[in-house]
């Protein structure tokens, strides 16, 4: 929570509108008032602002009765309520980090300095014609047919004057031909208004049976008011922001109304868009009245006097054309992305290349995905790297830097993550000799998406001088769905975020897609989009070998004369010297040798180690890793065998032949059952779609780069696509129906 001096507390609270509030949250802001030794009247003065639920009184009496709790309400409650709803607070160059400080990251949809804003003079018009004021307002919003909302009536409370509910049983184009006809009294057309309190107008179309929300026929516009800034200056902000502003209004007292373009397709892409635009206000220096959210909003009605002052359009059609331009160039403005460089000025003197992290495969602050199925001990061999990695070891075949690492355990609970880790040094046989390495960060049943994840990693790991941050797996803060090329983009650029901002690797988990994965290339057996595969710059494939019945007895074979060894080493110093090297290869000669070299008791233990032997054989799996690496060159497979709960590499080549799981040899091949029409068909449409998934990272498909996958002609593409039926072709682009 962010410490503020109480006399900020005011000014701070104006960012909080009562209407938005509930009940509970409403007493809360009092009693954070109270306890911060503010006075009802404050709370009553603020409260004010919500005149629909603002009682004469309320706030004194409900003062008295807060009393004070052991865990009061404090300041803090109403400073996070104001940080809730985009409000930010103003921070020197050299500030102490809080705990929910991003850092590294500028302040983004930030256009102007609003401590160097110049206002811009708003004077009321000479040639006072409000008829022509009216009709320019309705020519600009709507089209003819349109029914529009209006109010003349209204009745005073407090001293405030408030709309009635108006009328709305006209359109735009039969207002317009009635006003042309009025000879200047629009209160011939309208109705007359209290010359005191003005008059309202609804700026978006409704459909003539009400005036709520759900009448609104088109989300077109929204509304942009600010009264606490001078008039000049809220014409100077709304101008420098670029707003596209449809009619800009004043309305006879001290503020400005925006009716600005958001061209929403739907309520709650109105709701999204209207949250994007108040955002972008607020930061610049707009603070933006938030009850005017609802599409429906009255807003002050042109060529209507307003207690002496008038109600006129103070321009159309400003800023920029439309909302997406605006957005584009909202967005474009902000980026903060290096300057193009010539090669020649680096040609002489070229940056230094980063350290390898793990020798011939991965350099400290870049990326690696390790992909597999379930069962292929991915989060061992992840907790085997991170090991390595602080002992200054080896990893599985490549040498690994030493340094500092955070584990960041998504999945397990925190006692079996410790256990695991202790599990593994044990196995391995390596001594705990530098734990002040490793960090493990546990947030099973915490984890949030990555785009929120990523800041509050940076800054627990920011002064840990981390080589290499460990996320494991990422199923579990996926943002997006992983099917979805521009989705998964975005969600593997926080890993990207990461790497820049502390400069350490990130190496994350991801699971196989369902199905046989043998027959695919590793970068296409991950689950998802092919972003996965082609974002990180090494990708370290696992993929299960089949183990044949004889295989499996020849490394039973082996695992009983490792243990007979075990007991003869124990026992005696001279066995060696009477057997031969294929005795010791051998089962049967083995136990021979220990019924001849064990007495007695020295039999002891060895039946359960050999029963324990065969057993771990039965329980292995093996598997094979292969690589794809951007910065390095491609290594050779390397096969492993799984012993719970560790990966040990097949020095001796049992596994250079086996197959991978799901894969024919190729005398298989020419003698595999003849497929059926449907089942071609079948296969066809899945090449298809892998071969549009492997090729949307680049975003645009085409049908050359479908081609070029496939190892097909550009006909042959054109063919199963109109085949598949599910994909569309324009100009050579291929997209998804």
């Amino acid at each position: 929570m962010v410490d503020h001096d109480n006399k900020n507390l005011l000014e701070i609270l104006e960012h909080i509108h009562p209407a938005d509030l509930d009940y509970q949250e409403w007493c809360s802001v009092g009693m954070g008032l109270k306890e911060a030794g503010f006075t009802a009247s404050d709370w009553d003065n603020w409260s004010r602002r919500d005149a629909g639920r603002y009682h004469q009184g309320e706030c004194f009496r409900k003062w008295e009765s807060f009393r004070g709790t052991a865990n009061p309400v404090t300041a803090g409650t109403i400073v996070q309520m104001a940080m809730d709803r985009g409000w930010l607070p103003e921070r020197d160059p050299g500030h102490e980090l809080d705990w929910d400080d991003i850092i590294g990251a500028k302040d983004e949809l930030v256009v102007i300095d609003k401590n160097w804003i110049e206002g811009r003079d708003v004077t009321e018009p000479e040639k006072w014609n409000p008829v022509d004021q009216l009709i320019k307002y309705l020519e600009t919003l709507f089209e003819a047919s349109e029914n529009v909302g209006y109010v003349t009536a209204s009745w005073e409370k407090d001293g405030r004057h408030l709309p009635s509910k108006g009328s709305c049983d006209r359109t735009a184009g039969q207002l317009i031909e009635q006003l042309n006809k009025c000879k200047g009294d629009i209160g011939a057309v309208i109705g007359d208004c209290n010359p005191e309190a003005g008059a309202w107008i609804r700026f978006n179309p409704l459909d003539g049976s009400g005036v709520k929300n759900e009448n609104v026929t088109d989300w077109r516009y929204a509304l942009v008011e600010s009264d606490e800034l001078d008039i000049d200056k809220q014409n100077a902000i709304i101008r420098e922001l670029e707003l596209p502003v449809a009619c800009l209004v004043h309305s006879g007292k001290k503020s400005l109304h925006a009716i600005v373009k958001v061209d929403a397709g739907s309520y709650e892409e109105y709701r999204k868009r209207v949250d994007y635009l108040y955002n972008v206000c607020q930061k610049n220096g707009l603070k933006i009245d938030t009850q005017n959210r609802n599409p429906s909003r009255l807003s002050r009605m042109p060529g209507i006097m307003r207690n002496g002052h008038k109600q006129f359009l103070v321009d159309t059609n400003i800023g920029r054309e439309n909302w997406h331009e605006w957005h584009e160039w909202i967005e474009g403005i902000n980026d903060d992305l290096p300057e193009p460089e010539s090669m020649e000025s680096v040609w002489d003197n070229l940056p230094d290349l980063a350290p390898p992290l793990i020798n011939d495969v991965l350099r400290q602050g870049h990326k690696m995905l390790l992909a597999g199925p379930s069962k292929a001990g991915k989060s061992y061999a992840l907790i085997e790297l991170c090991i390595a990695i602080a002992e200054g070891k080896k990893w599985l075949s490549w040498d690994c830097a030493q340094g500092k690492i955070m584990y960041v355990n998504l999945e397990l609970d925190r006692a079996s993550c410790l256990h695991r880790f202790k599990d593994v040094y044990t196995a391995l046989g390596w001594a705990p000799n530098n734990l002040k390495n490793i960090d493990i960060w546990n947030l099973r049943g915490k984890s949030i998406p990555m785009d929120k994840l990523a800041p509050k990693l940076i800054r627990r790991a920011q002064r840990k001088n981390y080589i290499a941050i460990i996320i494991d797996p990422i199923y579990k803060i996926i943002t997006g769905d992983e099917n979805s090329a521009d989705q998964m983009a975005h969600f593997c650029n926080q890993f990207d975020r990461v790497c820049s901002e502390l400069g350490a690797a990130v190496i994350y988990c991801h699971h196989h897609s369902k199905g046989s994965q043998g027959g695919k290339r590793s970068m296409d057996r991950a689950s998802g989009s092919g972003v996965f595969a082609r974002d990180p710059d090494v990708l370290m494939d696992l993929i299960e070998l089949e183990l044949n019945e004889d295989l499996l007895k020849q490394e039973e074979n082996k695992a009983v004369c490792g243990a007979c060894i075990d007991h003869l080493d124990r026992y005696s110093k001279t066995w060696e010297d009477h057997v031969s090297q294929d005795d010791m290869c051998s089962e049967k000669a083995m136990l021979a040798t220990c019924d001849k070299y064990l007495l007695g008791d020295q039999h002891k233990g060895l039946k359960a180690a050999i029963s324990k032997a065969r057993k771990a054989v039965q329980n292995r799996s093996a598997w094979r890793i292969e690589g794809t690496l951007r910065e390095f060159p491609k290594f050779p497979p390397v096969n492993l065998w799984f012993d719970y709960p560790v990966h040990n590499v097949d020095i001796v080549g049992s596994l250079k032949d086996v197959e991978l799981e799901g894969e024919s040899p190729p005398w298989k091949k020419n003698f595999t059952k003849k497929k059926t029409p449907e089942e071609r068909k079948k296969e066809k449409e899945n090449a298809l779609e892998t071969a549009f998934e492997a090729c949307s990272i680049d975003e645009q498909v085409t049908i050359n780069s479908l081609a070029e996958y496939m190892g097909v002609t550009d006909k042959t593409v054109r063919s199963r696509i109109k085949e598949h039926g599910g994909f569309w072709v324009d100009d050579g682009e291929v997209g998804k129906k």
